[in-house]
């Protein structure tokens, strides 16, 4: 299964997103939703630290995993969007908006720090409705690109 589309260009609210991907909400989505963010990274030359985006799609793309629910089979979007030199991910999932929240966690607890690193690594991140329906949780990173025109460099068009 192709779980990408790419759409070079900025993005706006009438417009679709740079990429897009499904993903099942099992476990091996996780790196998968990492692999194909750092192809995207790449292809678009990011002036925003890498390895802090993949921290932080591992974090809202492992949330939506585990916090999302549905009665029939269900799916995990994630999209990237340009705005001016920002970069914003979304990530949509069938969950309940009401129950995403950020929260400390214990220094014994294992788990429940996500969205605190979000917080503290994004410039600005929201929980909401999805325009899918569900939840959408986004984060955005304002100097995500270089000043100048957008280069695009496509790299190969099936990412796995």
């Amino acid at each position: 299964m192709n779980d990408v589309t790419e759409y070079p260009g900025t993005s706006t609210p009438d417009e679709p997103p740079l990429g897009a991907m499904t993903l099942r909400p099992w476990p091996e989505s996780v790196p998968r939703a990492r692999h194909w963010f750092r192809k995207f990274a790449a292809a678009y030359n990011l002036a925003c630290p890498i390895d802090d985006c993949l921290l932080m799609i591992t974090e809202v793309v492992t949330n939506a995993i585990v916090f999302g629910k549905a009665e029939d089979d269900w799916l995990v979007r994630v999209e990237w969007h340009r705005d001016g030199r920002a970069l914003r991910v979304e990530v949509h999932n069938p969950g309940f908006p009401a129950n995403v929240r950020m929260r400390e966690a214990a220094a014994h607890e294992a788990h429940g720090r996500g969205l605190f690193l979000v917080n503290a690594l994004a410039d600005s991140w929201h929980a909401g409705p999805s325009r899918f329906g569900g939840t959408v949780v986004s984060f955005t990173l304002q100097q995500a690109w270089p000043p100048g025109p957008v280069v695009y460099r496509p790299r190969s068009a099936h990412f796995e």
